[in-house]
């Protein structure tokens, strides 16, 4: 788990194969499913997962780079160079100008936390399911006709930010939800 978490040693899901979702929804495998269960373990181990006065996400986070500077380091640069160019392939004009943020959320069935319908400040935002024994706590694309059930854990679900991919998290009924949440830079506007 160690060599994992801070060499970034046997995360990656080598196959490529982007999948096409609807409008302007895809994804692409990005992390093995043994490295979501230490993610996992390594996030409940820190002990830091903590709720944020005013924040209006209802779940606990964790910020990747608290959990771990390395590990937040290894997929800013992994995203760059293997998941980005992939993405550029749907939207040609997107630029990489790294990660604004990255968390593992964990939602639980006793707080029945459902996260709003809301846009995301970011050029790009990704989710990647850590999980799936949990019920409930689908995410959801209205606008699109989609929710995330059918992604595999460890892939990466990729969707333009800010304004025609508004989303929700429906209420976990069963079990912990755990997923990362990524939100990529704004490209740099000059004048």
């Amino acid at each position: 788990m160690l060599r994992a978490l801070f060499g970034y040693d046997g995360v990656i899901d080598r196959n490529d194969a982007l999948t096409r979702h609807g409008s302007d929804l895809v994804s692409i495998p990005c992390f093995t499913s043994d490295f979501c269960t230490a993610l996992i373990a390594a996030s409940e181990a820190s002990g830091a997962f903590a709720a944020h006065p005013g924040d209006p996400v209802p779940g606990h986070e964790l910020s990747l780079a608290r959990l771990s500077p390395l590990l937040f380091e290894n997929l800013e640069t992994d995203i760059g160079e293997r998941i980005w160019p992939r993405l550029q392939e749907e939207w040609e004009l997107i630029e990489y100008r790294g990660i604004n943020d990255a968390f593992i959320i964990r939602y639980d069935a006793t707080t029945g936390a459902a996260l709003r319908m809301h846009h995301d400040v970011a050029q790009v935002s990704a989710s990647v399911k850590l999980n799936d024994d949990y019920s409930g706590g689908t995410l959801e694309f209205p606008r699109q006709g989609f929710t995330n059930s059918d992604i595999p854990v460890g892939h990466l679900l990729a969707w333009p930010s800010l304004v025609t991919h508004p989303h929700r998290s429906v209420p976990v009924t069963g079990g912990v939800k755990y997923s990362l949440t990524i939100w990529f830079e704004l490209p740099i506007v000059l004048d």
